[in-house]
């Protein structure tokens, strides 16, 4: 169905929420707003719409949120907003409101990503019409996929990113188990995010005997560990790495991805090269019996800078 008059969109992390305008001339006035300004979403969207002012509310919106959809009250997993479908929809007089998974408008969007909008990391060719896994670490670590249908693709909606993250190497598995006896569960999550390199960092120090390590944000691992600077975030960013070629390589055995594997959030694009040179092509395809498999599969990482808008203005478009 043609977007006729604008719609709103809004893909929301844990940190950030970001606003659009969808038509069908494509996506404008893009806004992103920190979350912590905000006491809820609805004080959020009333900010975005003030500051762009379109010359009529929209009568249509979707949402990308980090949170299961289960019914009409939803609650962030990584953040205090919560809201009901229905009462959001009587408050700004929408005809039509559609809330998903953020990571079910992330891989709605590869269908239609442009060849600038991604970059291939590693070897495999990808089959038409097979399906396609998607994975990001960014405040939380999301997990989706696509699978073909005879009309069209169909967003699978899970919550991937709690798995239980197993160990490869002896190394892993002493971080791990050192996390263990902070947390009751140690999940992909729990590594494989933002916190999750904080988590790693000061994992490794602690069994490198350095309990005075500086304190880092998962900016300062990052950075620290890319320029080479500090022996220990180096590691944990090359642990990251690894670790997210383990899951990903997870997931393609599991869903059949010969359409390839895409990674979005926010951490992996700003590794830039060093990520293509780093342990995760590797540990991707390193399952013994299956290397073959999986060395077929062409891993991805998504640079657009908003893929997920392109993801609900397919929603809405959607019947």
């Amino acid at each position: 169905m043609p977007l006729d008059r604008p719609a709103l969109v809004a893909d929301l992390g844990a940190t950030n929420a970001r606003f659009a305008l969808v038509s069908s001339a494509g996506v404008a006035d893009i806004r992103i707003l920190p979350c912590r300004d905000f006491p809820s979403l609805e004080a959020a969207i009333e900010s975005y719409l003030d500051q762009v002012a379109p010359p009529a509310r929209p009568a249509a919106a979707a949402i990308a949120i980090a949170s299961p959809i289960t019914g009409d009250q939803v609650t962030m997993t990584n953040q205090a907003w919560t809201f009901s479908i229905s009462g959001m929809k009587a408050q700004f007089g929408f005809d039509r409101l559609e809330v998903v998974n953020d990571f079910t408008a992330a891989a709605l969007s590869v269908p239609q990503l442009g060849p600038g909008d991604f970059r291939q990391v590693g070897d495999g060719k990808p089959l038409p019409g097979r399906a396609v896994g998607v994975i990001g670490p960014g405040t939380g670590l999301g997990v989706s996929g696509l699978v073909p249908t005879r009309e069209a693709w169909q967003p699978l909606a899970g919550e991937g990113g709690h798995v239980t993250m197993a160990a490869v190497t002896a190394r892993e598995e002493a971080v791990l188990t050192w996390l263990r006896q902070k947390h009751r569960h140690v999940s992909a999550e729990r590594v494989l995010s933002g916190m999750g390199l904080t988590n790693l960092y000061e994992a490794i120090a602690a069994l490198e005997g350095e309990e005075d390590a500086p304190m880092r944000d998962p900016p300062g691992v990052t950075e620290a560990g890319v320029a080479g600077r500090d022996p220990i975030c180096r590691e944990a960013v090359d642990m990251f790495c690894g670790m997210l070629g383990t899951v990903a390589g997870n997931l393609a055995l599991t869903i059949g991805a010969f359409g390839g594997i895409y990674i979005a959030g926010g951490i992996v694009p700003k590794l830039g090269p060093y990520f293509d040179q780093s342990p995760f092509r590797e540990r991707f395809i390193d399952k013994g019996r299956f290397r073959s498999y999986l060395d077929e599969i062409p891993t991805y990482v998504i640079t657009h800078p908003t893929p997920a808008f392109l993801g609900l203005k397919l929603v809405l478009e959607r019947p």
